[in-house]
């Protein structure tokens, strides 16, 4: 049943006003796209809710007349997952208003925040109040928590703090059909039935709008010292990881790998960017320790530790940062992976784990297999090696691919590549990125029946209308057909 959009338009109109509800292309065009320009929307206007009551007016109105929604946050996501697609009518549900601190709680270690909050934001909040909020990706100043929470986001700090899964507490959502639930509860136990509101971090707004969400603080850091580290293999920087804990435990607060060809990238395209030491390594690791304790002397331990670490064998190299403005120049070669590898080319960038003792055979195995089938593909890699998520990015030249026809050819072959070498070695072919519309469809091949299966019925029980989100993670099943 096709809706009345006349009807539809005057009717959320009268939810959050007429200058919130976008249709004229050019006041909806920065929606309609994803971040990479990869994907071009449909939907029939933009909705921009100001409260959590009137997302809930909205999803009830678009419930009733049958219209899908796409929930948005800041639209930084790598997958397409915030798009609109053109199979079925949709709106797009732009959550950036909400954007109010609404408690933080110094004491419980915990901040209750909506939405539409910039992770930036949220972290100098947690910063005022002598708390910090750990999660840092390359999109700080722009990324939401609503999207942070329904991608189940990773970032560099991942292997102190954990994903998004693990840094949530609490969450406020509004179900496809207008209910809704509040579980802002700042709980670190809570053992009285199913944890639900994990059932809608990584969901990608297929099961409900994430409005608000009670986040975890943590003691802010006092001392810190980064470094940047040159490495003869990926063998060798899984080698230093693991003597890095054994000597400075978990106080390492970051771990980040890339590749030689990925720095040059950054640096050629990168507005200014300079590396610290040379590039004579095929492999560098960039580095930080920190602790909350203002007496203990991070720098001094980071190059005693990595004097051993060069004894062994384990590094070739190193830059140790004896300042903040220093270490920023280091941090700013791995933020900006994603920004420089977009001005250098179409760019297919992969999102996998494996065990982490099978990173170097993986990171073989699949440099190999592209560069002998996409003619032209430039294979980098970056990533958090402490969790096993590397990025397998491949940036192809705008000269040899010239239209979206060759390119998203070309990607598929990229992207199957991946996937195949991830799961043969029991990993998993979307570590932080998640599905979106990028992968959708993979999951039927490279993941189990049995978890296919439990996902629909999941997806049924919240959505049977299949209105939340749809074609995102899991295929409609009437595209299928």
């Amino acid at each position: 049943m096709n809706p009345d959009i006349p009807v539809l338009l005057e009717q959320v109109a009268q939810v959050v006003g007429a200058t919130r509800v976008l249709t004229d292309p050019s006041e909806t065009r920065p929606y309609q796209a994803d971040w990479r320009g990869r994907y071009q929307g449909s939907a029939l206007a933009v909705l921009l809710p100001g409260s959590t009551q009137e997302v809930v007016e909205l999803v009830k109105t678009c419930a009733r007349l049958n219209v899908s929604i796409v929930p948005q946050g800041g639209n930084t996501g790598l997958v397409g997952g915030a798009v609109a697609g053109a199979e079925r009518p949709s709106v797009i549900l732009n959550l950036s208003r909400l954007n109010r601190i609404r408690e933080i709680d110094a004491q419980s270690n915990s901040l209750t925040v909506e939405a539409g909050c910039i992770l930036a934001n949220v972290r100098e909040a947690a910063e005022e109040n002598q708390r910090q909020f750990p999660m840092l990706l390359g999109s700080v100043g722009s990324c939401e928590i609503g999207g942070l929470v329904s991608t189940n986001a990773g970032g560099t700090g991942v292997l102190r703090y954990g994903n998004m899964r693990e840094l949530v507490l609490g969450l406020e959502v509004v179900l496809p059909d207008g209910t809704l639930w509040n579980g802002l509860r700042a709980l670190r136990k809570d053992n009285s039935g199913y944890d639900l509101k994990q059932l809608f971090i990584g969901a990608e707004g297929t099961l409900g709008v994430v409005t608000a969400a009670v986040l975890k603080l943590f003691p802010r850091l006092n001392v810190s010292a980064t470094a940047m580290v040159s490495l003869s293999g990926v063998k060798e920087a899984v080698d230093l990881l693991r003597f890095m804990q054994e000597q400075v435990g978990n106080r390492i607060e970051a771990f980040e790998i890339m590749s030689r060809r990925q720095i040059e990238l950054v640096l050629q395209h990168g507005h200014g960017l300079q590396s610290p030491m040379e590039l004579d390594s095929e492999w560098y690791v960039v580095m930080e320790i920190a602790d909350s304790s203002p007496r203990w002397d991070a720098v001094s331990e980071l190059q005693n530790t990595l004097e051993t670490a060069f004894e062994q064998d384990l590094v070739t190299n190193a830059v140790v940062a004896t300042d903040v403005a220093k270490a920023n120049r280091i941090w700013e070669l791995r933020h900006n992976i994603s920004e420089a590898n977009k001005r250098a080319g179409f760019t297919v960038s992969n999102d996998t784990s494996v065990p982490i003792s099978k990173l170097p055979l993986f990171i073989d195995q699949v440099t190999e297999r592209i560069e002998r089938n996409v003619a032209g593909a430039a294979v980098c890699h970056a990533g958090h090696i402490g969790d096993g998520n590397i990025h397998v990015i491949a940036v192809l030249p705008r000269s040899v691919y010239g239209t979206s026809v060759e390119c998203e050819a070309a990607a598929a072959r990229i992207n199957l590549i991946v996937h195949e070498a991830s799961v043969e070695l029991n990993g998993s072919i979307s570590a932080e990125h998640g599905i979106g519309k990028m992968h959708v469809g993979r999951l039927e091949r490279f993941k189990p029946a049995v978890d296919l299966q439990m996902m629909r019925t999941i997806k049924a029980a919240f959505d049977p209308s299949n209105l939340m989100n749809p074609g995102k993670i899991l295929r409609d099943e009437a595209e299928k057909e």
